[in-house]
This record gives structure tokens, sequence and C-alpha cells, in this order.
């Protein structure tokens, strides 16, 4: 096997489902031992894969290689964040994913910690003040999903349409007697 190998794309929500599904039909089963051994194994593979992304991060800042393509990348940077080793904060994280979907122009309102809601500001569309609704949402959840996981619900807001131009112009000249 070579240093550099082909790399299978992989969806890390997904695989998070899917763990989660395999364990809850072990838990189903009604074999406690059997629960408890497979999440004592997820346990200890990711402890065994933190530790290791800990060491290559450390390893890549000591030789002075750039770090922000791996940021960057939505698997590595879902990793990080899941082992808590991402050294972005949450607001930057945010902003990344947020420019990963830049056809949106998405701006950030407010992030509510306790909720984990981030409240977004769409532009107003066709000067109705209406937004593109669901697909704008899905667009920022996915992209959320792998750089601020912390980030549970999106709410879009529509920008509110700017109010017509008047103009105001002389008087007529019937009007001025």
């Amino acid at each position: 096997m070579s240093a550099v190998t082909a790399v299978r794309p992989v969806n890390a929500e997904q695989t998070g489902r899917r763990i989660e599904e395999v364990l809850d039909r072990l838990a189903a089963t009604g074999d406690p031992a059997a629960a408890a051994a497979a999440e004592e194994l997820v346990r200890s593979l990711m402890e065994f894969y933190g530790s290791g992304l800990a060491r290559i991060l450390q390893l890549l800042s000591a030789s002075g290689e750039p770090t922000a393509g791996l940021l960057g990348d939505e698997l590595v940077a879902s990793l990080l964040v899941l082992h808590d080793l991402h050294p972005e904060d949450r607001d930057a994280r945010i902003a990344r994913a947020l420019d990963s979907i830049r056809d949106h122009a998405l701006e950030v309102v407010d992030f509510d910690e306790d909720t984990g809601t981030l409240t977004l500001r769409a532009p107003a569309s066709g000067g109705c003040g209406c937004d593109s609704g669901a697909g704008t949402r899905q667009a920022a959840e996915q992209a959320l999903a792998c750089f601020a996981p912390e980030v549970t619900a999106v709410d879009v807001q529509a920008a509110p349409a700017e109010p017509a131009l008047l103009q105001i112009g002389a008087a007529p000249a019937q009007a001025k007697a």
C-alpha cells in the first residue's frame, strides 16, 4: 500500500446516523451486555482516532505545514470538531460554512446557545420580501452540519424589502397659483 491512497468519499453526517442506528438495533435486542460492549467499542475507537488526529495536527504545526486546506475540508473539519480539536472558534466555523454557500448570501443575525438555533438573514428576492425558503435553509443546514454541529436548527429570515424610492418634483404651474 502506498503512502498516498485514493480516498473514498464519506459523509460524516450519514456515518454518524448509521452508527446511531446500529447502536439502537443492538439496544433493541434486549441484550444489555452486547449494547454496552458496542458502546464501549465506539468510545474506544473515538478515543483512538481522536488521539491520532491530535497527533497529526501537532506534527503539522511543528513542521510549519499550512493547515488551512485541512480546515476547509468538510470531512476533516467534522472530525476535528467531533474530537474538539478544531482550532477555529464556533463563530469562525459558522462563517466558513456560510462562505461555502456564497450563492445564498446569508448574514448571521444571532445564535441561541440554549437551543442551538442560528438565525440568519437572506436578502429579499424579487422585491417582494420573500425568501427562497426551504432551499436556503437546507443549504445552510448541510454546510453547518460539518463545520458547526452545535448549530441544531437554522431559522432563515428574509431581509425587509427596501421602500420604494419616492421622487418629488416641482409642483405643476396650476398648483402654484
